[in-house]
């Protein structure tokens, strides 16, 4: 009995956190992130079809990259500001390991939140352009956004401002856009195409290429993680 009662207790636990986070999550302006990501994918891909350019996996992977950036963006940039304006933060720090119980959860439901909706867009592509596995390029599409999303979240434990974090991430978009011609055959391109092989390039060197990209993103998305909860450990910068 006693253990049954304790399963019960750690159930409903999980359950009023993972109701919160969801509130966090959904709240205020995801919504209008979410809307506007598949509003670019809709223009994009319609552009696409006018032009009648060739349609592939890669051209599916380009069209939803920047949609996965912009749903990572809201959750990532503005969890720490949205906790302080609810007046949770003070609750949260005064729970036992709270980085783990809470902000590890939260970014795990983001990222899950995120890889479902990519998915789904990448169904609406098949249906609508041309035959894609969505779940392959929804899991391709993660490590940029996996990348992105957990550099803002340390970013936002080191300006602890929403807006401010916003601006530093806008800046470094623009300076990947300016880099990206010249990394882009470069296993250093966090924006890397997988599924467009350059052209006049061995496929096998390609792969390696790809690879390489792949383990260096999920170091990245490992190490932007554990410095940003290591951040939330210094309670009296946030308080």
């Amino acid at each position: 009995m006693n253990r049954r009662k304790k399963i019960e207790n750690t159930l409903q636990v999980i359950y009023r956190i993972a109701k919160y986070n969801l509130r966090i999550i959904f709240g205020n302006r995801f919504i209008w992130f979410l809307v506007a990501s598949f509003a670019f994918f809709a223009f994009f891909a319609v552009q696409t079809v006018l032009r009648g350019s060739p349609v592939n996996e890669g051209t599916i992977y380009g069209l939803l990259l920047f949609p996965g950036i912009l749903l990572i963006f809201y959750p990532s940039v503005f969890g720490i500001q949205s906790d302080e304006d609810s007046r949770m933060l003070e609750i949260l720090f005064g729970i036992p390991n709270y980085r783990y119980k809470v902000w590890l959860v939260r970014l795990l439901m983001v990222f899950l939140l995120v890889f479902v909706i990519l998915v789904l867009f990448a169904i609406v592509a098949s249906f609508l352009l041309t035959r894609v596995n969505p779940v392959e390029i929804a899991a391709q599409l993660m490590f940029p956004v996996l990348f992105l999303g957990s550099m803002a979240f340390m970013f936002s434990t080191l300006i602890k401002n929403g807006n401010g974090t916003a601006v530093v991430m806008v800046l470094l978009g623009v300076g990947l856009l300016i880099l990206a011609d010249a990394l882009r055959r470069s296993q250093w391109n966090i924006i890397l195409n997988p599924f467009q092989t350059p052209e006049n390039f061995n496929e096998i060197i390609w792969r390696g290429i790809v690879t390489n990209n792949r383990i260096f993103l999920a170091i990245g998305v490992l190490v932007f993680i554990l410095y940003g909860l290591f951040n939330l450990q210094k309670r009296e910068k946030f308080i």
